[in-house]
Formats: structure tokens, C-alpha cells, sequence
């Protein structure tokens, strides 16, 4: 279910409005008129008007700030969300909404039912690179206690350009686990291979084809990434176990036709393998013959001009 816009402005306080996430929503938000406090316990949070200090334990300045708040979202870790949700909904006015961040919404749903019963919720999970921005793209959205607050909250999401889609907690687990942690994990696996089979780095970009590139560009981006995030998704959802199993389990089966099988074997695991596409193979088809019409090489280093 996708959510219609809403751009009506509300008093937001951001916990954690320093991090990546955090200043990404602070940004949409601040540019749509919402009035925005970002609450971080980084150095610099009360050098650029924000109020640094720890959400789970609040002094007087945040527990006032939390108090006047429309909506409170907590753009942290698991570990510090889960303590601080019951801390900031005691701190916070009947009817405000509280947000959450978290890539794995399982235990959380499970907490906020169990320390903020009637408190109006909602979890959220962008599911790119916030660097790339909301515009056009997906948010997951969880809704752990249902109010028309909440609803305008997700409402204001789509205002600030995204694309949200509201599933139960479960689901979002499954389906991160699919569209996330199976996907990192083979583009790390693959990464891990190419190390194995030591082939010399400038002559494996010089010689890439089409797909291999693209599966380099992965890699990179991939492999650049904040390790304390990815590993997040990969141990804390309780559905990554079973995506790696089938990654691995995938792979032999491949080994086990090229070995034993013959052609007629190998296309229908090609025609097996292409099936979760469902009726979107030839969207797909065309997005790649979008990204392969373009160049694929790497940018040429100013210092170097090599490639």
C-alpha cells in the first residue's frame, strides 16, 4: 500500500539528526517549512543549534524539547533505540508520534508494543544509500500502534519525495532480507571470489564485460559502506541466516549442472533462476540495456589519468 501525500508542518525532534540518516530526514524535512530539532551525541550537535547529549537518560533541555514535539524520531542504532523508547515516549505528549529508523523491525515492534502500548508509532526504513536523497525512491514503513497522526506522518514522507510502502513487520524483515541482506551478501561473496582467483586489478577493469562491470560498481559501493550497517542488516534480521543458506545452496546447485547436467539442464535452471521476476523480466531488460548503454568504465583519476 502506497500513501497519498500531506504537507502539513509539525514540530519534529530528530535523535540522532547527525548521522546520515538522521540528516537526511532533518534536510527533507526543514525544506518543506517543518520545524526541526536535531538531538545527537555528537560534539558538534549544540554548535549548530541542536542539543547534544544521551537520549536514554535526557536532561531538562530534551526532555523539553522531546515534550513539544509533533513527532519524535529516533535515527539511531538498534541497541539505543531499544532503550531509549521507553525514556523518550514517557517524555513525550499524549498523541505525538514516535518513528524509528531501524533496517530490522521485528524486535522493535515487539518492544514498543510490550514499554509503549498506546503510544501512536511508526518505523520507517529508507531503503537506499541516504546520500542518494528521498526523491523517488522507497521507503518501507512499519505501523506499530495506528492514529491519523501517523497517517499525516507518513503522509509528510511522501511529501518529502518518497515512495512509501506499508507492510507488517514481518514482511519487511523478509523482504529486507531478500532486497538487502541476500544482495549484499553476494556482492561481498563475489568480491571474496575475485580475491581468490588473484587476477591482477587494472587488467580485470580493462577486460570487464558489460556485467562485470556493473557487479565491480556494486562491489565498490558495496564494499565502501559503513561496516556497522551492513553488518546490522546481515546479523540483526532474523530472516539473513536463511538468504545466505539459499545463496550458498544456489551456488551448488549450479556447480551440480554444470558438472552433471547438460544444456538442456542448464536452461532450465536459467528459466528456474529468472522466475522471481515474475512479469516484470522485460522491465528489467530494459533497465539493464539502460545502464549498459552508458559507460561503464571508471572515471579517469585526475592525478593520474589512468583507469
Amino acid at each position: 500500500m502506497t500513501t497519498p501525500a500531506d504537507t502539513t508542518t509539525c514540530a519534529l525532534v530528530i535523535v540522532g539528526g547527525a548521522g546520515a540518516v538522521g540528516g537526511m530526514l532533518a534536510g527533507s524535512a526543514r525544506a518543506q517549512g517543518d520545524s526541526v530539532t536535531v538531538v545527537d551525541s555528537a560534539p558538534h550537535t549544540q554548535e549548530s543549534g541542536g542539543l547534544s547529549g544521551d537520549v536514554t537518560s535526557p536532561g531538562p533541555a530534551m526532555r523539553a524539547a522531546l515534550a513539544g514535539a509533533d513527532t519524535v524520531i529516533l535515527a539511531v542504532p538498534e541497541s539505543v533505540a531499544v532503550d531509549a523508547a521507553p525514556v523518550v515516549d514517557r517524555c513525550m505528549r499524549p498523541g505525538a508520534v514516535l518513528v524509528e529508523t531501524l533496517s530490522v523491525k521485528s524486535r522493535i515492534h515487539r518492544v514498543l508494543a510490550e514499554s509503549a502500548p498506546t503510544r501512536p508509532a511508526v518505523g520507517i526504513n529508507p531503503l537506499f544509500a541516504p546520500g542518494l536523497g528521498l526523491s523517488g525512491r522507497p521507503v518501507a514503513a512499519v505501523v506499530h500502534h495506528h492514529s491519523p497522526a501517523v497517517d499525516r506522518f507518513l503522509g509528510a514522507v511522501t511529501g518529502w519525495g518518497a515512495r512509501v510502502v506499508v507492510m507488517d513487520a514481518d514482511e519487511h524483515d523478509r523482504i529486507a532480507a531478500a532486497t538487502q541482506a541476500l544482495t549484499h551478501a553476494a556482492v561481498l561473496a563475489f568480491g571474496l571470489a575475485l580475491g581468490d582467483l588473484d587476477v591482477d586489478a587494472d587488467t580485470l577493469v580493462g577486460a570487464a564485460t558489460p556485467p562485470h562491470a556493473a557487479l565491480l560498481a556494486l562491489l565498490a559501493r558495496v564494499g565502501s559502506g559503513a561496516p556497522e550497517v551492513y553488518h546490522d542488516i546481515q546479523s540483526g534480521n532474523p530472516h539473513a541466516t536463511s538468504a545466505r543458506t539459499a545463496l550458498a545452496a544456489a551456488l551448488r546447485r549450479l556447480s551440480d549442472v554444470v558438472a552433471e547436467g547438460d544444456e538442456r539442464e542448464f536452461g532450465d535452471l536459467m528459466a528456474a533462476a529468472l522466475a522471481p521476476l515474475g512479469d516484470h523480466v522485460d522491465d528489467y531488460r530494459a533497465l539493464c540495456a539502460d545502464v549498459f548503454g552508458g559507460p561503464l568504465a571508471p572515471r579517469e583519476r585526475s592525478e593520474g589519468g589512468t583507469r
